[in-house]
Order: structure tokens, then sequence, then C-alpha cells
């Protein structure tokens, strides 16, 4: 686990997502788990890649994420694949309604990790890439990179 800022820790990040989104604005939820899917994740055991943020009934679900059955676990263990409801206040979800209602737009979570002693996602609401806007990225990423190696040449 890698400590992010005071009180906070990460669990799982979702670094697939900056590569086939465009991340339009981000959000935090807190999730309800049960108490093996906590203990779970203070192993820090989660795979968040293909799951994404799902609006039913004026409530917001998770669906998708992976946390694997807790090892010391009984009969009772929970399912890894199952649906978690996320807590947002009423505001934010009328707002998340309203935008995901929009052509293309849809809730990605980022990143997976412990606030003060809770467990929180961050969703961003996200735009798909072409196949264009990836390449483009890649070829902006490979001269930044050119550029830093020739500037450190030229310090040497």
């Amino acid at each position: 686990m890698r400590v992010m800022a005071a009180g906070t820790k990460l669990i799982a990040e979702n670094r697939r997502a900056r590569h086939d989104y465009h991340l339009l604005e981000r959000y935090e939820a807190g999730l309800v788990l049960t108490g093996t899917e906590v203990k779970s994740l203070r192993d820090g055991k989660a795979i968040l890649q293909r799951a994404f943020g799902d609006l039913r009934g004026g409530e917001l679900y998770l669906v998708g994420a992976h946390i694997p059955e807790y090892a010391q676990g009984n009969v009772q263990n929970h399912d890894p694949d199952r649906d978690r409801k996320l807590l947002l206040h009423r505001r934010e979800l009328d707002q998340l309604l309203g935008k995901v209602q929009e052509k293309g737009l849809t809730l990605v979570p980022t990143r997976l990790y412990w606030k003060n002693g809770r467990a929180k996602v961050e969703l961003a609401l996200a735009r798909g890439k072409d196949v264009r806007d990836k390449r483009r990225d890649i070829a902006e990423r490979d001269a930044r990179r050119q550029i830093e190696r020739a500037l450190k040449s030229r310090e040497r």
C-alpha cells in the first residue's frame, strides 16, 4: 500500500482509466462493505480495471470491482464480484444522473483507498477516447521523454 496524504492509504489504482478515458470531474464516494471485504481490503487486495459506476433507482453502485475472498474467512465469505453500493450526497447523485445521461459519459473508478479508517473510492466522470486520441497521447509522452533526455545529456 502506498501512503498518499495524511490519513489516507492507497489500496488499488486504475491506471488504465487515464489511458482509455478523458477524465473530466472527480467525486469521492464511500463504500458499503461486508466484514470479510474489509479484511481483504486491509490486506491491500482489489482490482478496479473493469469496474464502472452504475446509477439504478436513484442509487449508485460499483459494478465489476473484484475484491478477492478473505483467506481466513469462513463459509459466509463474500462474493468477490458482487455489486457494491456507493455513498454520495443526494445533491451529488442528482448532478451525476444529469451528466451520465449525456451522450458518451460514464463513471469510472480511478482509486480505492482508506481515508480515516473508511474505504473510499474516487470516481471520475469520463468520456471514452478514440484510437486517435490514444495515439496522440502516446506521441506527446514520447516527445516529452525525448526532450527530457536531451536536456539531461546537455547538463553533463
